[in-house]
């Protein structure tokens, strides 16, 4: 497989991913694919007459063949989320387009890793898996990977520090029953739990303005696209070089905490062949109690679709 990126959805989300993958020089190539002629070709040509300010990505229209080469196919593809909506709320919708899709994706590449984006990221997720269960480490979705970062974003603001030295993780859904993980956030060596710059209220707001923050935005410009660009750009780049990273994903979780067979953001290790391991945190018991609302939350709503 090449060093290359099959992207299917060429609207915001997909062109931002693709954008961010150039400007970073992850990927050697990028084939977009979208059922809208139009739009895809517009977007190719408008993202490679960026590519000569930065680098040699090869960027084009493509087809499901791409896949047969790809390292990775990411899916933007579906029903946008409008404002007002929460990401549960487009689960049919999307469900039967992902059992068209990811069929076709596995039949040109079986080796190939599934980045799911599209909402609601964890029960699709958990349906592609469903369809190739033998597949499961190389299906996963962003998860809370962005929930995190504005997470981090936040508390760096509040405290005047850079937010690659904080370590500090939203968990479960990526939707309305995510939770943070406070008992083991931490700057550098200090954890959080002891800083008395934060205070209670502080920590409340921090949380409740991650949490909401698509639904601000998506009332605002109707969408979010360039963060989940960033985000899914740094995960890809994690599968194309290897870097074993390790990030707040949707894959499926398999007897953490007492919960099995749905997929939601705990840490993973991010590598070449998708899943490379597992981290189980220590949670507190309250941080436990919210991990198993959201799982409840979701495989009620998978129930719907499976």
């Amino acid at each position: 497989m090449k060093n290359k990126v099959t992207i299917i959805g060429a609207g915001m989300v997909g062109s931002t991913i693709a954008h961010s993958l150039i400007m970073k020089e992850i990927a050697q190539e990028i084939a977009i694919i979208d059922i809208n002629e139009k739009l895809v070709e517009s977007q190719v040509m408008d993202l490679q007459h960026a590519v000569p300010f930065v680098g040699q990505t090869y960027v084009h229209a493509g087809t499901y063949d791409d896949c047969t080469n790809s390292a990775a196919v990411v899916i933007t593809c579906g029903v946008a989320q409008k404002t007002g909506e929460t990401r549960l709320g487009l689960v049919e919708k999307n469900a039967k387009i992902m059992k068209d899709i990811i069929p076709q994706i596995f039949e040109k590449n079986p080796d190939i890793v599934l980045v799911m984006v599209t909402n609601p990221v964890d029960i699709l997720t958990k349906l592609a898996i469903s369809l190739f269960p033998d597949k499961k480490n190389q299906i996963l979705g962003t998860g809370t990977l962005l929930d995190s970062a504005r997470f981090r974003h936040l508390i760096g603001q509040k405290l005047d520090i850079n937010p690659k030295s904080i370590h500090a993780y939203i968990l479960g859904e990526h939707g309305d029953s995510e939770f943070p993980v406070w008992s083991t956030a931490a700057i550098g060596n200090m954890k959080l739990g002891t800083c008395t710059r934060l205070s209670t209220e502080d920590k409340e707001n921090i949380f409740a303005e991650a949490k909401n923050a698509a639904y601000t935005i998506i009332e605002g410009k109707q969408s979010t696209y360039y963060a989940i660009g960033a985000g899914t750009s740094y995960l890809l780049h994690a599968i194309l070089h290897n870097k074993k990273t390790v990030m707040p994903i949707s894959h499926l979780i398999e007897g953490v905490y007492g919960i099995s067979d749905i997929c939601l953001s705990m840490p993973a290790v991010v590598g070449k062949n998708g899943i490379m391991g597992k981290i189980c945190i220590e949670l507190s018991k309250t941080e436990q109690k919210n991990l198993t609302i959201s799982a409840n939350i979701l495989q009620e709503i998978y129930k719907d679709i499976s």
